[in-house]
């Protein structure tokens, strides 16, 4: 390579993030191929909030498989026994699979790329065949209601194949010259039905069976839209309009206006979130920004040095939750949307012990705050058939409610029940607020429910002989006895009760209540100290220091809780940091091994746990034990499409690492905005974070050296007083207005 065209990809490479291209011309933050997709978990994803796709690349045939987050099976309000066929609890299903098969495909392709724009939301497919140039598009528009697939060449005639649609719950495919659709109903009454549009340049259009045959065409145009009657709403027993009539007004809109209209518009809106937040920890070299993005994973792994791959981590969290939590729509369950099975693991539901908080950790932190609002809907509409399986559980004369571990969009209730859940529910319709001082949702959504929760725990808190207060016969997920004042149990009450104060107090309101859950509050049963020095994780000081269990539940108070910080807890915080070194394989028998990827063993190496002891690193100040969280989520347990992977495939690693790299970079949860708190050196050298969000409605800009803050920006929609540690100091300034 001369030293001129080295120079120009240097150059190339350090482009900022709204326009960061790598050698081949492609952005930076593009997920890139060069074969196409062999199984579903290599296919790239497309979503609009409501409904996506996952797209293999196929050049003889191309496969497009998609769901519609509301289809479910299952009964309606379900309460017991996790039972996941189609009745009892239920599971989310696949919706179907569009085929186009192509003919004449005798010709090898050759310079194939197939790719995926997280800032844009655009899947490609490109490729040459027979001298011919193809180019494939696809979106899934939010504006629009529809997905839209786009299959262009560069010559005339040259496109003709056959297009199938296939329901994933026996609905038969029905064809018209230029439709497909199938409509059905689920054996608990749930109606769905999908339709697909073709708009072709060139050639004709025609029906063989149930299929549509296009012949000699230029391009072809796609348009899917798929719904079901579900609607949030318990009292209408979950079910609203039929699916169809909505279907065909929404094809009926998109196709008036053009392909080019339809894009921009998508484009428009998506980037408008996409592009909120960047951070900038420094530049991979030109060599490596020149390999597809499995060969980078595979350098990466290795022990390569990669940033960028590491700030696309970031941002494809961003994309993912953008893609599947929308305003209006449901929350991201345990595959975010993306789901290919019937019987998908955990019924690919809503577990409330962690993993569909994790999904929405970084939803307020990284500029994302509408995308939050599906979960906090779904706590709204849950808490009817919630309160009743709670008096069913705790007593008809029980107040307020909680859940079971995994839910379902029917109000449904399954497993073993995790008594703090609505606690922690709590936080996130709390955090909402503490994000943006929306003072209106404060009194019409948040205060209510954090209220009815907290007299949940007036009720049921255990007083001990000493005057202790307990939270009775729980369960440290996902291990150990059941008994009373489990830790993180404790925490997440004390977490509860503060937030309710916090609310209280902003709406000037219920001053004898928080004088009363101030008094409890008080009175919890705190956390412990154990033999070992670490932060016990029962009451009975029985941690075993070898212990290597996935779950860090007695560190909820670290992160996301904040009872427990550097500054005002320090002996917790350094007991904590015992717990999580042991936890990870580092204490106990091995308490001499060096603290690395490789040394986090076991049950440790999953793809949730990884962002969370990442998160919980940053919250104790260790960046550099916070940077190897990450990099052993991207060596063991990031799939080829960087997908995270448990074992088996669930997504809230993809939405949790972003929370915990905004952690490292800037923390707002102890009463200030705290600038690098945990920079590792791989990032020390230079760089920048901009549009990310501190608590109290502050969006905030950064840029280092050396590790050092050098310039910052702190913006608000009402110019306020804050303070703000950097370097080493405290300072209190004014912020400035957006």
């Amino acid at each position: 390579m001369n030293k001129f065209k080295k120079y120009l990809l240097i150059v190339l490479a350090s482009i900022s993030f709204s326009g960061t291209i790598s050698a081949q011309g492609k952005s930076s933050f593009a997920l890139w191929y060069k074969q196409e997709a062999s199984r579903w978990l290599d296919a790239l994803p497309i979503g609009n909030g409501r409904m996506g796709a996952m797209i293999y690349g196929g050049v003889a045939q191309e496969c497009i498989q998609f769901n519609e987050q509301s289809l479910w099976s299952g009964d309606n309000n379900w309460d017991g026994e996790y039972k996941t066929g189609d009745l009892g609890f239920g599971s989310y299903r696949n919706f179907g699979e569009l085929f186009i098969t192509f003919k004449d495909q005798s010709v090898t392709a050759t310079n194939y790329i197939r790719s995926l724009d997280i800032s844009t939301g655009i899947h490609k497919t490109n490729f040459t065949q027979g001298g011919v140039n193809i180019k494939r598009e696809a979106f899934a528009s939010h504006p629009d209601q529809v997905m839209v697939f786009n299959f262009k060449a560069d010559k005339k005639g040259v496109l003709s194949g056959k297009i199938s649609l296939k329901s994933a719950q026996g609905a038969i495919s029905l064809a018209t010259p230029q439709t497909l659709s199938f409509a059905g109903e689920m054996p608990n009454k749930l109606k769905y039905a999908a339709v697909l549009k073709i708009l072709n340049e060139g050639g004709t259009t025609n029906i063989e069976k149930d299929c549509l045959i296009f012949d000699g065409c230029k391009s072809i145009t796609l348009f899917l839209d798929a719904r079901t009657n579900y609607q949030p709403d318990f009292k209408a027993g979950w079910r609203g309009k039929d699916p169809m009539p909505v279907i065909k007004n929404e094809l009926a809109i998109a196709l008036s206006k053009s392909y080019v209209q339809l894009k921009a518009t998508h484009v428009k809106d998506i980037e408008a979130l996409t592009t909120r937040a960047a951070i900038n920890i420094g530049n991979s070299d030109a060599e490596t920004l020149a390999l597809s993005t499995d060969v980078r994973l595979k350098k990466y792994a290795a022990g390569g040095i990669d940033p960028n791959l590491e700030e696309t981590m970031f941002q494809y969290g961003r994309y993912l939750l953008i893609s599947c939590s929308r305003p209006g729509g449901l929350p991201a369950n345990l595959q975010g949307l993306w789901n290919d099975s019937n019987i998908p693991a955990w019924a690919s539901d809503y577990h409330n012990n962690i993993n569909i908080q994790m999904n929405y950790w970084a939803a307020e932190t990284t500029n994302l705050s509408e995308c939050h609002l599906p979960l906090i809907d779904f706590i709204v509409a849950a808490q009817e058939p919630c309160r009743i399986a709670t008096r069913k559980a705790f007593g008809d004369k029980t107040r307020g409610w909680t859940a079971r571990t995994s839910q379902s969009i029917f109000g449904g209730n399954g497993w073993e029940w995790n008594i703090p859940a609505s606690a922690w529910y709590a936080q996130h319709v709390y955090e909402h607020w503490a994000f943006t001082r929306d003072n209106n949702y404060l009194q019409k959504i948040a205060y209510p429910i954090i209220k009815e929760i907290c007299e949940y725990w007036e009720d049921n808190l255990k007083k001990m002989p000493d005057g202790t207060l307990m939270v009775p016969n729980g369960w440290s997920p996902e291990h150990g006895p059941r008994e009373d004042g489990v830790m993180m149990d404790q925490q997440l009450v004390w977490d509860l009760f503060q937030n309710y104060m916090e609310c209280a107090k902003a709406l000037n309101i219920d001053a004898d209540y928080q004088k009363k859950i101030a008094d409890m509050q008080v009175h919890l049963a705190p956390n412990k100290i154990g033999k070992w020095g670490q932060l016990q994780e029962w009451q009975v000081d029985r941690d075993d220091p070898n212990d290597q269990h996935r779950h860090n539940s007695q560190l909820f108070a670290v992160y996301p809780g904040r009872q427990i910080s550097m500054t005002k807890t320090p002996e917790l915080a350094a007991a904590a940091v015992i717990t999580l070194r042991s936890r990870s394989g580092n204490y106990g028998t091995n308490i001499n091994t060096p603290f690395t990827v490789e040394s986090t063993v076991g049950d440790s190496r999953r793809s949730w746990t990884w962002p969370w002891r990442c998160a919980l690193w940053a919250r104790l100040g260790e960046g550099e034990r916070a940077g190897i969280m990450i990099r052993g989520l991207l060596t063991y347990n990031t799939l080829p499409n960087l997908f995270c992977n448990h074992p088996p495939f669930q997504l809230d690693g993809n939405f949790g690492i972003p929370a915990a790299m905004t952690e490292m970079l800037m923390q707002s949860h102890a009463g200030e905005i705290d600038l690098l708190p945990a920079i590792p050196r791989a990032w020390a050298a230079n760089g920048s974070f901009t549009g990310l969000c501190a608590r109290g409605g502050f969006v905030v800009d950064c840029t280092w050296q050396n590790g050092k803050v050098i310039s910052y920006k702190v913006r608000s929609a009402n110019p306020k007083q804050v303070k703000v540690r950097l370097n080493g100091e405290v300072k209190e300034i004014k912020s400035t207005h957006f």
